[in-house]
């Protein structure tokens, strides 16, 4: 998976969401509210070339108190969440 281009990560008001970057991808449909541990996750993905949910995983274990399947639970919403929002792509 990698992050689509396009898009980017802004805090506004302590609220972590993601915009459309550019004038070219105004869609304000496309703005989404993440929590703090989505939202690090979101920085993470988007600084490498691809991700898989494996990595996805071992960035919430290595920065949360959290047990691997509830990581993998969570990472796998988060990521058909992006899929769904097109987001994302394979």
């Amino acid at each position: 998976m990698r992050i689509k281009k396009g898009f980017e990560l802004q805090e506004v008001c302590g609220e972590f969401i993601i915009v459309p970057a550019g004038i070219e991808n105004v869609d304000f449909s496309k703005i989404i509210s993440l929590n703090e541990s989505a939202a690090d996750l979101w920085k993470a993905m988007s600084v490498v070339e691809e991700f898989s949910l494996d990595d996805m995983v071992k960035t919430l274990l290595n920065e949360y108190e959290v047990d691997e399947v509830t990581a993998r639970e969570d990472c796998a919403k988060i990521a058909e969440c992006w899929r769904e929002m097109e987001l994302i792509e394979e």
